[in-house]
């Protein structure tokens, strides 16, 4: 196969919401999936506070792909949308922690998990056309969704608010992953990540210095804690998927995302002894069902970010 028709093949697959990545990229989701998964537990159990922890995780993350991206050229409308995603990566990010810290870890991942909802959400915003079964997609995940927050309300405002947190963090991954899947036309993962991790790190900077919140005065546990987000949530976990997104889909991957919920709540089990209310399971099921019916009833053309 040429190098030509290698490329169209890699886009045919990238713009397909039902086809099968191949074998290399289904290993890079799986190792995601896992790393992605650590990241709930391990921000509930930290106590550095969130724009600190979203600066040095994003720091690392992007100091650890630098040597790789400098062996690649750089174009001007890649590092554009690698700069856009970075912006959208530290709101995204902002919510998520909250969610972490204010809900269980089950019911905020789940809620976040809510991406491709979003993203054609997006496009219907922007004029695009929805499919009638997908809008079936939509008001399953919805009855999950106000399930999910029955159930917190009635445990607390906190844990409410919490749910809320999450799905803005759903919205803003979405926009992140589409980002990202832009970018990536035209620079290499390395490149890509190297650039959105940096403007992360550096968009949750000023709000950890204004806010008064230190950088460096933490336990050993705190660093240990940080070092585990880099290596497995970071490295493991979001850059193996954006190295699938130059080939698959970004609503595949959304959805693949999604099995960071049973990893992450068995984790939180495991390492916390957090045990979520067993009346969220069925929300999740049904988060779970609609993601899979507006995925697989999404054309890709219709949930790209337009220049």
């Amino acid at each position: 196969m040429s190098a030509g028709e290698q490329l169209e093949s890699g886009q045919h697959i990238r713009d397909s919401h039902t086809a099968i990545p191949a074998r290399p990229d289904l290993i890079r989701l799986a190792m995601g999936t896992i790393g992605i998964g650590t990241s709930g537990p391990l921000i509930a159990m930290s106590a550095m506070p969130i724009p600190t922890l979203i600066f040095w995780r994003n720091l690392g993350g992007s100091l650890l792909t630098l040597p790789f991206a400098l062996r690649h050229s750089i174009n001007r409308n890649g590092v554009k949308w690698s700069v856009i995603a970075g912006v959208l990566l530290a709101t995204h990010f902002m919510g998520f922690f909250l969610a972490m810290r204010w809900t269980t870890v089950a019911a905020g991942t789940a809620l976040v998990a809510l991406q491709p909802i979003f993203a054609a959400l997006f496009v219907k915003m922007s004029g695009g056309h929805i499919p009638s079964k997908v809008w079936l997609g939509m008001l399953v995940s919805f009855s999950g969704v106000l399930l999910i927050s029955g159930v917190d309300l009635q445990i607390s405002l906190r844990s409410f608010l919490g749910d809320v947190a999450a799905l803005i963090s759903a919205a803003l991954a979405a926009l992140y992953m589409m980002a990202g899947s832009r970018a990536q036309r035209t620079v290499e993962t390395t490149t890509y990540t190297s650039i959105c991790y940096f403007v992360c790190a550096i968009t949750a900077l000023p709000i950890t210095l204004v806010s008064g919140y230190s950088l460096f005065n933490f336990s050993a546990r705190e660093w240990w804690i940080l070092l585990g987000l880099v290596i497995g949530a970071q490295i493991l976990g979001h850059t193996m998927f954006n190295a699938a997104l130059k080939r698959v889909s970004p609503a595949i991957v959304s959805l693949i995302i999604f099995f960071e919920v049973p990893i992450s709540s068995v984790l939180a089990v495991w390492w916390m002894g957090q045990k979520p209310p067993l009346g969220i399971l069925p929300g999740i099921a049904l988060i779970l069902i609609g993601c899979v019916l507006v995925v697989t009833r999404t054309r890709s053309a219709q949930v790209e970010i337009t220049p």
